[in-house]
Formats: C-alpha cells, sequence, structure tokens
C-alpha cells in the first residue's frame, strides 16, 4: 500500500492502542475481581512499552516479521491474565487484563495483508481468548460476542485498507495519464509547428517537380501521415507496464500511413507484453509483404478486436491476391516470409494465422492470439 495512504491507518491503530490501555487501566484500578493486581500492573506496563514501540516502529516500517512479534506479545500479555484474575476469574466472566487491547495486532494484520491475513490473526487471538475464558479449557457456554466482533473488525477494516489502496492506484495513474496527455499536446505543437510543415512542404513540392522528386514527395507523404498518425494517438497508460502489459492497438497504429489505415478499439487492447509485440511484428510482415508483392500504390486495412480471451488482428489489401498453391510452393522454394514471419509468430503464441485470397480482389490475413499462454 502506498505510503501517503497507508499512514493515517497506522496512526488510527497507534490511537486505538493508546484508548485500550487507557481502558484496560481503568478496569484494573477498579481491581474488578483481580487476584493479583501487582502482576496486573506489570502486564499493563509491557502493554504501554509495546503500544510506544509499535507506535515508532509501524511509523518507519512494517515487516511480516514485526507483525509475528506484535501477535506473539498481545498472546503473552493475554495469557497472563489467568495469573491476575485467579484460577476461576475467567468462568466468572472477568474481564482479561488485555481484552480490548487484542485487537491492536488483528488490525494491524488486516492493513498489511488484506481481509485473509485480519481474519486470521482475529481467530488466532479469539481462541485464545476463548480459552482462557473456559478456564483453560473450551466451554460453550462462554459468549462469543467479542470474537464475532474482532473477526468482522479484522474482515471489515482489511477490506476498506484494500479497496483505498486501489482507489489511490487509479488516482495515481489518472494524475500520470493527465501529465502524460498535457506533455503529449506540448509536443504535438512542437511538431505540427516544424516537422509536419516540412514534410508536407517536400510532399506539394515533389509532386509539382514530377520524375524522382514526385517519388520523394511520396515518401514525405507517408511519412507525414504516419507521424500525425503517432501524435494524434493516445498517450500510454501509466500502470500496465508494472503489470507486464501492453496496449497492441498503440502498437498497430504505428503502421498507420497514407496507403495503410488501422483501426482499434477505444479501449486498450491489452496483452503481455511479449506477445504485443510479436503480434505487431507479424503484422508488420504482412504489410512488408503488400508492398513488396502488390507495390506502392495499394492500400491496406488493419482491424483489431477484442473477444473473450483472444485478440483478432485482419489486415487486408486490394491488391491482386496470391495465386492458389503459391504459398506452399514458395515454402517448398526456401522462401519463409509468410511461413516463419506470420504463421511461426502466431503459432509459437498458441494462435493461429489464416488467409483468405482471391485473385483480383486482394488479400486477407486474419491473426487470433489468446491473450494468455
Amino acid at each position: 500500500m502506498g505510503r501517503s495512504i497507508e499512514m493515517p491507518f497506522w496512526r488510527a491503530i497507534t490511537v486505538y492502542r493508546v484508548a485500550s490501555l487507557a481502558y484496560a487501566a481503568l478496569v484494573l484500578a477498579g481491581a474488578g475481581g483481580y487476584q493479583r493486581p501487582v502482576i496486573g500492573w506489570l502486564v499493563i506496563g509491557v502493554m504501554a512499552l509495546w503500544t510506544a514501540a509499535t507506535a515508532f516502529a509501524y511509523s518507519v516500517a512494517r515487516s511480516r516479521t514485526l507483525l509475528v512479534i506484535d501477535m506473539l506479545v498481545t498472546l503473552g500479555c493475554l495469557l497472563a491474565s489467568p495469573y491476575v484474575q485467579g484460577a476461576d476469574a475467567g468462568p466468572a466472566g472477568v474481564m482479561p487484563v488485555p481484552a480490548t487491547w487484542i485487537g491492536g495486532p488483528v488490525l494491524a494484520w488486516a492493513v498489511y495483508g488484506g481481509r485473509r491475513a485480519g481474519v486470521l490473526a482475529a481467530v488466532l487471538l479469539s481462541v485464545a481468548d476463548l480459552w482462557l475464558r473456559g478456564a483453560r479449557g473450551f466451554d460453550l457456554s462462554v459468549p462469543l460476542n467479542g470474537a464475532v466482533l474482532l473477526i468482522l473488525a479484522g474482515a471489515v477494516v482489511g477490506h476498506v485498507a484494500r479497496l483505498t489502496e486501489q482507489a489511490e492506484e487509479r488516482l495515481q495513474r489518472a494524475v500520470e495519464l493527465e501529465a502524460a496527455g498535457r506533455e503529449r499536446q506540448r509536443l504535438a505543437r512542437g511538431i505540427h509547428d516544424s516537422v509536419l510543415q516540412v514534410l508536407a512542404l517536400v510532399q506539394r513540392r515533389g509532386l509539382e517537380i514530377g520524375g524522382e522528386a514526385a517519388e520523394l514527395g511520396r515518401l514525405a507523404g507517408e511519412q507525414e501521415a504516419a507521424l500525425r498518425e503517432m501524435v494524434r494517438g493516445e498517450p500510454v497508460v501509466p500502470g500496465y507496464e508494472g503489470a507486464g502489459l501492453v496496449d497492441v492497438g498503440a502498437l498497430l497504429r504505428r503502421h498507420g500511413s497514407t496507403a495503410v489505415t488501422v483501426s482499434t478499439p477505444a479501449t486498450p487492447v491489452l496483452l503481455p507484453a511479449g506477445r504485443a509485440r510479436e503480434v505487431a511484428a507479424a503484422v508488420g510482415a504482412a504489410l512488408d509483404n503488400v508492398r513488396r508483392h502488390c507495390g506502392e500504390d495499394t492500400r491496406a486495412w488493419v482491424l483489431a478486436e477484442e473477444g473473450p480471451g483472444s485478440v483478432t488482428v485482419t489486415i487486408r489489401d486490394d491488391g491482386p491476391g496470391i495465386p492458389a498453391g503459391r504459398l506452399a510452393e514458395a515454402e517448398a522454394e526456401g522462401r519463409l516470409g509468410v511461413a516463419q514471419s506470420i504463421r511461426g509468430r502466431v503459432a509459437g503464441l498458441g494462435g493461429t494465422a489464416c488467409f483468405i485470397s482471391v485473385p483480383g480482389q486482394g488479400t486477407e490475413v486474419e491473426l487470433t492470439v489468446p491473450t494468455a499462454g
């Protein structure tokens, strides 16, 4: 849990410990059924020292070792209660010295480890408390209200702590995304005022001059379109990198140009980083084949879709199509562009690559990849 949102929880636990300690001291001062109050004050002293120690320790660092020691100290104070109360005090309903103070480690475990950790700590302390109240044995007539409340406190506080952590993470991602968006807009303005205008001028003048300059102008136009697509694209959403996820749509949009139209969902299409890069590389290989075999004027369209448990990318062109049996012949001749760069990549991810081609009507390649290995 982030330190900024975590500290109020630990401060609240310290306040609870201090209040519980004061209550235990007041009860002991009233000598309500305690046969050995002097030992009781020694237990109160241990509780006070440990309250001060945890107030400092939890403000500096939290660890599982510290939480285990916290639990052991609390159990020790609880198990010392029979020597303060006397042999028959438990069945008589006399409250153990650290009766409410034992909630401290339960709350600490809940904040540190969530619902399950809080409930487990509450169950352990509740079992010890019920064992003592039943004169070191389990008596079903002993009221279970305190144990139930302790378990509910561990569950609720752990749940709230995790919800708060998730809310802080979402807020942090939103702040980072807003900052990335502002920076992207600043860079986009600079690019628009310089690089894009120069590329547009080169394209226009190249077409006017003709000849080899026209080819230069055409290339400048493609780079201008690709750069505009990159500038228009959404910034990468922070937070996914830590989980090893990448928006495959952002990788595919880099292939956009005057000859290639890329369409992706409005929301990120998330894949593990390695799988996303392999999918983008397979799409790039398919587009290279279009340029190499169909000519520079051939149009291509890339469509990415996300389904349940899989991502499908379709590459379609308006070229002359692939003659029947040509892919098998190319593979037999050792030309493995399609077999390795496209089919091999997708098969390695556990997916499928389907080629549909009609002579004179273009080719369609459909790549389907599962979202998990």
